[in-house]
């Protein structure tokens, strides 16, 4: 491992703006006492109804399939106050991740930098929807932080088979496109962090997994899509007021395993495109917009999107449990905790042609874009937020990476970036959606992203 000083200095020219931190959080989990310290880690959750009906909700919804949540985790150690908040949304404006930090810092004693604003990013919510669950999040945290009470943490491991890589060669047109790609780079790894009460009673679990929620997406239905039907599975199990909170992973490139159903509906709606002289094959409209519902097969295949949801989250949720009940590491109650921040900036392009996938992009220099870099440090556990969907590949690398064995890579954190998604460096030779669309010249985020990391675990030692 690179001493301190020369890591920084290796690193310093991804970095320009930097802040420090100080963060709390919480401690728990096996069956036995153990004493408590005069500043024994303390820990609330709580869970807020977010979802949007009658007025609410946008008329290219048709109803509600399953409701929507702020799930809520606030921690104290004796000194001071963090947050980590993950919302049934697509993804967090900037504004109201800026609104609800400032109050939260005000009024509950939670400072910005020690707050984590995640997205599941659910296709199932509407896009840009933001009336009706800015004071819910508050709200959320408002509850949370009433519920402190003395606690534990732990933490461990698992894995998850229900995703995959989704970017293919075509076998027809020999071009990339969606598709499962077993052989693809793709990480099964459930993280966990278990915060219960000294007597071992579980209070709030937060969970880690990289997989794109879009399996409800054809629906045009409210939903919570893969992360709502895992933590509602977990929470039924755990009973009592037990919140799951679900983080985002590191999904830019990871769909759910079985998508089979997506892509018939994506191909009968093209037949039906084209049938009326419109060509959608290479620039697909949102959600299920356009398909007869009153076709039998369509009807089928939504049917069976509704039940794929819940076999996933079951899944899901089953190998959360299983760390919880055989892979936790010792409970601890005096666990070190701060965080850090910075913004590293990597050159931005702007896309002149169109096309989903397939072929290569076309683009002129644009200003450059700011990524946002969050740590919270939780003793050996390093939990880093980024406000922008990532490829696998730079998780992993940060994972392989970082000093601290327990790492765990957040994607939708803390508002929006506007790069779009971010590729590793590698990835960018594939002519693939994600590539093709992203805002940030290659060769620099991949790297900003993973040193800036290292350098805020540094400045956390």
């Amino acid at each position: 491992m690179r001493r301190r000083s020369e890591g920084r200095a290796a690193r310093r020219g991804a970095r320009t703006i930097g802040m420090r931190m100080m963060l709390p959080l919480a401690a728990m989990f096996l069956a036995q006492p153990v004493m408590a310290h005069a500043d024994t880690f303390k820990a609330g959750a709580a869970k807020v109804d977010i979802t949007p009906e009658g007025e609410k909700l946008p008329q290219n919804f048709l109803g509600v399939l399953d409701r929507v949540h702020v799930r809520a985790i606030v921690v104290e150690n004796g000194k001071d106050r963090g947050a980590m908040v993950t919302v049934d949304v697509g993804g967090i404006p900037t504004p109201i991740w800026e609104r609800v930090s400032a109050k939260a810092a005000k009024e509950l004693n939670i400072p910005v930098e020690n707050l984590l604003m995640t997205a599941t990013h659910t296709h199932s919510v509407p896009w840009g929807w933001s009336v009706g669950y800015e004071e819910q999040v508050y709200e959320a945290l408002e509850e949370a932080a009433a519920a402190l009470q003395p606690a534990r943490m732990s933490n461990g491991t698992g894995v998850s088979y229900i995703n995959t890589n989704r970017n293919i060669i075509d076998p027809v047109t020999k071009r990339w496109w969606e598709g499962p790609n077993y052989d693809g780079p793709s990480d099964k790894t459930v993280a966990v962090v278990n915060f219960e009460t000294l007597t071992g009673e579980p209070i709030a679990v937060y969970y880690n997994y990289a997989v794109h929620p879009v399996v409800t997406g054809n629906l045009d239905m409210i939903s919570g899509d893969i992360p709502g039907a895992a933590s509602k599975y977990i929470e039924d199990s755990l009973g009592g007021d037990v919140v799951a909170v679900n983080s985002y992973g590191a999904a830019g490139d990871q769909n759910p395993i079985f998508f089979q159903q997506t892509y018939d509906l994506r191909a009968i709606r093209i037949a039906d495109y084209a049938a009326r002289g419109e060509d959608i094959s290479n620039a697909m409209p949102p959600g299920g917009q356009g398909m007869d519902r009153n076709n039998p097969r369509v009807a089928m295949l939504m049917e069976q999107q509704k039940q794929m949801n819940l076999t996933f989250g079951q899944m899901l949720g089953e190998e959360v449990l299983h760390v919880l009940r055989s892979g936790l590491s010792r409970p601890e109650t005096d666990v070190k905790v701060e965080g850090a921040a910075m913004t590293v900036m990597c050159p931005g392009r702007k896309r002149l042609n169109q096309g989903r996938a397939g072929y290569a992009g076309e683009y002129e220099d644009a200003d450059p874009i700011g990524v946002r870099l969050s740590l919270l440090r939780l003793g050996d556990t390093a939990i880093g937020g980024v406000n922008s969907e990532m490829f696998t590949m730079i998780a992993q690398r940060f994972k392989a990476e970082s000093p601290l064995k327990n790492s765990i890579l957040v994607a939708l954190t803390n508002g929006s970036s506007g790069s779009g998604y971010i590729p590793n460096d590698a990835a960018y030779g594939q002519y693939t959606f994600e590539v093709i669309s992203s805002r940030l010249k290659p060769g620099c985020a991949e790297s900003a992203i993973v040193n800036g990391m290292l350098d805020l675990i540094e400045e956390t030692n």
